[in-house]
């Protein structure tokens, strides 16, 4: 059997101009990195703004296991079945991280025969856009410490800016900074900074300047806010970033259109591509396949709150992805166990998709399909058992097979989306209002999303929430907590109820416009495990990545 990076050095690649000839992009609109990849141009996105938009499938997934349901492979799987049946349909994803693809999970370029390629490029430096916010992102801080060394004629006190890093480096979490006098700080993975977050909800670099300038690093001796814009950083932060801030073209295996930019983290960031990506995509294709990082109660109430709050976006239709391995795990089986026939633990297991559907038909208004990923060892009475209880929760449900057959495995998955877009409209609203008070906001989503009793602050997220309600009440909020569970304990499997949600910190992003709640043991800057994935990566005499996955 092939792995992912053996299918994809396998492939042959089509010419990026080929490949943007199908959406009618011109070659002088291309910033070509390479013959396979591009940048749109400022005047590409320009010329767009008058064309009608495509419609908006978000996809989704269940609590997932460590490795991952499968997310990003249906996402891709789903496009490149759209495009089988004759539909005008562009994948339009995050690109990945560092910290996951030499960690634990790997790469995030989907899998399979349900890639997007070149994968080594794409799940490495690509077009050097993480470079690039981690570079003005860590500008913003050497200003901070230069400006107190020059004098601190701004008064600078208490430093809240943080650096970064596009790596799992547990060394770094808390640091000590020596200056005329000494502070704690710490770094942050570079997919949870806000300076991730602001370039993937900024639509122009006009907004991309203004959000930056509004970020608050500090409070003067008076308690009085420090912004960015004090320090005159904005303008140089723009100026590393312009480039970045254009989005990406790649292709799939199958050479369906992809649009990669931008990679928040949905465990402990907003997990969405940016809004620029997202709004080019819609106006260049008749379907969008987009995704929202880890489960549903993360990535998609995120999508839903934050994303489409902000950028005024009305998605169309939500396909969750469910596994057959997943909700074994959510039904009490071990990860070794994962496996072995058997029924009773996804019987029990089944919860979890059914609080997330819950979620997204019964709060969020969206129209679901669920899509059952399938897994080799997955056996027919699995699959045929999970059947049986999505269909009882009313829900349509399809298998589908794109990580084995590409695109013709999901055209069962595409047939759905399209018979459900052309016959049942989705009622989208949000789950809170603006007005609603921070700790309403919080609250609402920990019981009516986690399915928590009630949400405990600590002392510290007390007093700062006193503080944030002053003036940034209208904020969306941003939940930090794990992926594996609806609650904030990653040992609490299944849809549990009557847990409390315990907030250790606030931090503001008022660049970005909303308010991270960092919860139970989550950490902005992960570890690597004890053995990490980069002890498979090298690369051979020829100069060909192996082991990347």
């Amino acid at each position: 059997m092939l792995s992912d990076i053996e299918i994809a050095q396998a492939a042959t690649l089509k010419p990026i101009s080929d490949i943007a000839k199908k959406l009618n992009i011109p070659i002088k609109d291309l910033i070509p990195y390479g013959h396979t990849i591009a940048k749109l141009s400022p005047a590409c996105l320009r010329d767009l703004q008058d064309k009608y938009n495509g419609k908006l499938i978000l996809v989704t997934a269940i609590s997932p296991t460590p490795a991952g349901e499968g997310k990003t492979t249906a996402t891709i799987g789903l496009a490149d079945a759209l495009n089988l049946l004759g539909k005008k349909a562009i994948v339009c994803i995050r690109e990945p991280s560092l910290g996951p693809v030499f960690g634990i999970k790997g790469g995030a370029t989907g899998g399979g025969y349900a890639q997007v390629v070149p994968m080594e490029n794409i799940n490495l430096h690509f077009t050097g856009d993480f470079h690039a916010i981690t570079a003005a992102n860590n500008l913003l801080a050497a200003l901070i410490d230069n400006h107190i060394h020059q004098g601190n004629h701004l008064g600078i006190k208490d430093i809240t800016w943080r650096r970064c890093m596009d790596m799992n480096d547990r060394a770094l979490r808390n640091i000590t900074i020596n200056q005329q006098h000494e502070y704690g700080t710490g770094f942050d993975i570079t997919v949870a900074s806000e300076v991730m977050a602001i370039f993937c909800l900024a639509e122009s670099l006009e907004d991309l300047k203004m959000r930056l300038g509004n970020i608050q690093v500090a409070t003067d001796m008076g308690g009085k806010p420090i912004l960015a814009s004090d320090l005159e950083a904005q303008g140089a932060m723009t100026a590393l970033l312009k480039d970045a801030f254009q989005p990406n073209l790649v292709q799939t295996l199958e050479h369906t259109p992809a649009i990669v930019h931008g990679g928040p983290f949905a465990n402990i960031a907003h997990g969405c591509n940016s809004v620029v990506a997202t709004k080019t995509a819609l106006k260049l294709a008749d379907y969008v396949v987009t995704e929202a990082g880890f489960g549903a109660d993360l990535g998609a109430e995120k999508f839903f709150d934050i994303k489409c709050r902000k950028a005024n976006l009305q998605p169309d239709a939500v396909v969750i992805v469910a596994t057959v391995r997943a909700l074994k795990y959510h039904g009490g089986a071990d990860l070794k166990e994962l496996n072995e026939e058997n029924i009773n633990y996804i019987l029990n297991g089944i919860n979890n998709l059914k609080k997330h559907i819950n979620n997204l038909h019964g709060v969020f208004g969206m129209q679901v399909i669920v899509a059952i990923n399938h897994f080799m060892q997955d056996t027919q009475a699995e699959i045929d058992a999970l059947i049986t209880e999505v269909e009882e929760l009313g829900c349509k449900v399809v298998v589908c097979k794109h990580w084995a057959n590409g695109g013709a495995g999901a055209t069962d998955l595409a047939h759905e989306v399209v018979k459900t877009l052309a016959q049942a409209k989705s009622t989208f609203k949000l789950l809170y209002k603006d007005d609603a008070s921070l700790q309403t906001k919080i609250e609402m989503i920990a019981t009516k999303i986690y399915g928590a009793a009630s949400v405990e602050f600590s002392d510290k997220a007390a007093e700062k929430l006193a503080l944030l309600e002053k003036q940034y009440a209208h904020f969306p909020i941003c939940i930090a907590k794990t992926q594996y569970s609806f609650s904030s304990d990653p040992a609490l499997r299944g849809a549990p109820t009557g847990h409390v949600l315990f907030v250790n910190e606030l931090r503001l992003s008022r660049g970005a416009g909303f308010i991270v709640a960092i919860c139970g043991k989550i950490m902005t800057m992960p570890g690597l495990p004890k053995v990490p994935a980069s002890h498979r990566i090298d690369v051979n005499a020829m100069g060909n990545i192996t082991g990347l996955s």
